[in-house]
């Protein structure tokens, strides 16, 4: 089993920063890829962002200029640098964790981009 908690989520201003970050723990099998998805209100859950344990990276297009994966495999911890926040980025930020077809998911850290 693995357990995924994230942290890092909070309050912010437009064009402020947020670092997320999701710990992994348990019996985590290699090869594997961590990944972010966001859920705003209303709406669908969305991929962000994914890194292999590799190092290799993926992102949602319109995102890619201002969020940046990665990965501490000696701590099992992925981050999320988001920079330049807009007001729809809030939403609910969830880790994501999967190895040899099993999904695992974190329970979310909320972001809210406000003035």
């Amino acid at each position: 089993q693995v357990q995924l908690v994230e942290s890092g989520g909070g309050l912010v201003q437009p064009g402020g920063s947020l670092r997320l970050s999701c710990a992994a723990s348990g019996s985590i099998a290699s090869p594997n890829y961590m990944a972010w998805y966001r859920q705003a209100p209303g709406k669908s859950r969305e991929w962000v962002a994914q890194i292999s344990d590799g190092g290799n990276t993926n992102y949602e297009e319109s995102m890619k200029a201002r969020f940046t994966i990665s990965r501490d495999n000696a701590k099992n911890t992925v981050y999320l640098q988001m920079n330049s926040l807009k007001l729809e980025d809030t939403a609910v930020y969830y880790c994501n964790l999967v190895s040899y077809g099993t999904d695992y998911w974190g329970q979310g850290t909320q972001v809210t981009v406000s003035s």
